[in-house]
């Protein structure tokens, strides 16, 4: 049985989820930022003075042009490739299984080291192409109206792991560019959002370094405002969010009333939503952002009314925002039901008028439940029924 976390523990630090020992063996190159690459480049016999120029190379060839093999990295000696292939590996989770939804998603069931599985998804669009990436196995949080929150936080992804969903994501989408060939500046993957499974602000320094690397502009170069991080509310850890990430910031919002987020988003009893708030004003000036999403699912006869639109406008004033309204992805055991059309329109209406951008999001990949709020990797399920879901959320 573990022990209870402190309240002077680091809020990162769930001693449910740190790793109790490193793994033996090769190190991988993925996931390390360029000062620790270094590091370990010094620490397995390149020359103190070369060091810096061969993470230049290497982050090159494993970030820019997406290379496995430390054979294929023309520009380095025989004799160090062979010395990299002795120390090192280029190593990435392995997608399990690939769904591709009627609408063009694409989900993938991913497995990491220890033979868990999360999902990732990609959503074509347009003008761009997201890639909805997980920060956890399972869920810190039990939102009620979230199938990833009926399943157990089981550990935090590491920064391998996560930004290797990008890296698969490339892969499969056949992005990475051929030495010789033409550049081509559209990008199938332009965008990145923390909002597949877990808590990504209780997993910040793996988030943060494997943004780090995703934000890089010698590798996969994607600019901070193409990046944006969903959060339900971990307060303390929103200024340390804009001031070493600096991506775009979204929050799981979804409620107007401590009494309805309390039971729909449970940490509102630990931040609630006046101390949220408070948190996020200053957010747009410390990050340099825009402005601040605020996610809002529409739940029938929960938070759908008029009145809870005009208390929403209320709240948010003063902070730069928009609104995303999400209908409600149902999944099997939910104890809720979508607003209709009719109410979330006039919901829309009442915010768009206040002055705010309120865009109604389309559900997309509900048909290989790949929406927002219905991933769950099936090797976890919690496989509760629709009474005792509904249960906890009255109780």
């Amino acid at each position: 049985m573990t022990a209870p976390v402190t309240p002077t523990a680091p809020i990162t630090q769930d001693v449910h989820t740190i790793p109790r020992k490193a793994p033996e063996g090769p190190t991988n190159l993925v996931g390390l930022r360029r000062e620790a690459m270094r590091d370990a480049l010094i620490a397995a016999g390149t020359p103190e003075k070369q060091a810096k120029m061969r993470v230049n190379q290497i982050w090159q060839w494993i970030y820019h042009w997406g290379v496995r093999d430390f054979d294929a990295m023309t520009n380095l000696a025989k004799p160090y490739r062979e010395l990299l292939a002795r120390n090192f590996v280029i190593s990435l989770p392995e997608i399990v299984s690939k769904q591709v939804s009627s609408d063009g998603t694409r989900k993938y069931l991913v497995r990491i080291a220890g033979g868990h599985e999360v999902e990732t998804v990609y959503i074509p669009e347009e003008d761009r192409g997201t890639l909805c990436i997980s920060s956890q196995v399972g869920c810190t949080l039990t939102c009620s109206f979230c199938h990833t929150g009926t399943q157990k936080l089981v550990r935090n992804l590491t920064p391998a792991e996560i930004v290797g969903q990008v890296m698969l994501a490339r892969d499969d989408l056949g992005e990475w560019p051929q030495p010789g060939a033409p550049k081509d500046e559209t990008r199938l993957l332009s965008n990145i959002v923390l909002m597949g499974m877990g808590e990504p602000l209780y997993n910040f320094e793996g988030v943060r370094d494997a943004m780090k690397i995703a934000m890089d502009g010698e590798g996969i170069a994607l600019s901070r405002r193409r990046i944006t991080l969903s959060t339900s509310g971990v307060v303390p850890e929103i200024a340390r969010t804009a001031e070493e990430i600096g991506c775009m910031l979204a929050v799981s919002f979804h409620a107007t009333t401590d009494e309805v987020r309390d039971k729909l988003v449970p940490i509102n009893k630990k931040w609630n939503i006046e101390k949220l708030l408070e948190a996020l004003k200053s957010y747009p000036k410390l990050s340099n952002s825009e402005r601040i999403t605020f996610e809002y699912v529409m739940l029938k006869d929960v938070n759908d009314s008029d009145e809870d639109a005009r208390r929403l406008v209320k709240l948010i004033e003063g902070i730069p925002a928009k609104i995303n309204l999400i209908p409600f992805n149902e999944w099997p055991g939910s104890p809720y039901q979508r607003s209709s059309n009719n109410r979330i329109h006039a919901f829309a209406d009442i915010i768009y008028k206040a002055g705010y951008a309120s865009p109604i999001r389309t559900p997309r990949g509900e048909d290989i439940m790949a929406a927002c709020g219905q991933l769950k990797s099936a090797t976890e399920r919690a496989r509760k029924s629709r009474a005792e879901i509904a249960a906890e959320v009255q109780g």
